[in-house]
């Protein structure tokens, strides 16, 4: 990976770390399966920058990654994060064959991955079993079906809540928590900026996937009906959020380098983990140029 120089005098970092020790800072983690990859790269641009969080708030995929994170919010972080991505693409736990995958349907009857090598994978990673023991304060989103309505797990455990933020319809099983039962955190809050905002964060670092960076256009094709459907659900509140001009709140969304639209055919290769490497080191180079920019 290529390095690349800060720019700025040691007074001028100095003032821009001195600014922001007054300040609240948040980590706002958006889902987006695979590639939250680019959170990786965007996470490691951040400690190298000398950024730390006072709170991290994640969505589905932003949910894993974020977690991880605030177990450990540096080098060790991000380390931990590497290997949990590569646990994941070695052993596969995304890509099982149609027939295996036919037989969870069988067993499970909604959904056609079982959760529970992902689970394993978490509690291997992690070295608390509660939210409240994290390093860093986090939070993390998922849409309770029986309110029909957001959910925020601020304690309790964190492998049950982390699951049930990425509990993809269909993909996963609903996840059980104290009778009520939880899909995936992007229905109800992609990209959970106001949540940072509500918690009392001044200065928000936004790490999304990439995709809010496209534009939209009608639909050609049958199957990009939904895909824009869900692209304006996934978006509208994000913007709405990030469009307004609010005193005293500083907003920062991380470039992802992800040039992928809303109809790119790798959206269907959801399992598909090769272009890890290429999505963390664009994003962690666009990046370290967006926060040199920022301090000069």
């Amino acid at each position: 990976m290529n390095e690349i120089d800060l720019p700025g005098t040691d007074q001028d970092q100095e003032a821009a770390s001195a600014h922001r020790s007054s300040r609240r800072c948040a980590f706002v983690l958006g889902g987006g399966g695979r590639w939250g990859a680019v959170e990786i790269g965007m996470l490691r641009a951040l400690v190298e920058a000398g950024i730390q969080p006072d709170l991290i708030c994640g969505t589905s995929i932003g949910a894993f990654n974020g977690a991880i994170f605030a177990s450990a919010a540096d080098t060790d972080g991000i380390a931990a994060l590497e290997r949990l991505w590569g646990g994941v693409a070695a052993d596969d736990l995304l890509g099982a064959r149609p027939l295996d995958r036919a037989k969870t349907l069988l067993k499970l009857r909604v959904a056609v991955q079982d959760p529970g090598p992902l689970r394993a994978l978490l509690e291997d990673a992690l070295p608390v079993s509660r939210i409240e023991d994290l390093a860093v304060p986090f939070q993390c989103v998922a849409a309770s079906i029986e309110r029909a309505a957001e959910h925020w797990f601020e304690e309790g455990p964190v492998v049950d809540a982390v699951l049930a933020s990425a509990a993809v319809p269909a993909l996963f099983p609903p996840v059980e928590i104290g009778g009520e039962h939880f899909y995936d955190g992007g229905l109800v809050n992609s990209v959970p900026v106001d949540r940072a905002i509500e918690l009392g964060a001044t200065e928000i670092f936004v790490l999304q996937v990439g995709r809010v960076e496209q534009p939209l256009r009608p639909p050609k094709r049958i199957h990009e009906t939904a895909l824009v459907s869900f692209e304006i659900a996934r978006r509208h509140r994000f913007g709405r959020v990030r469009d307004r001009t609010i005193d005293g709140i500083d907003i920062h969304v991380l470039p992802s380098a992800n040039d992928m639209a809303f109809d790119d055919p790798r959206q269907i290769r959801w399992s598909d983990m090769s272009e890890t490497d290429e999505l963390i080191g664009g994003a962690y180079e666009a990046s370290v140029a967006y926060l040199a920019a920022l301090d000069g």
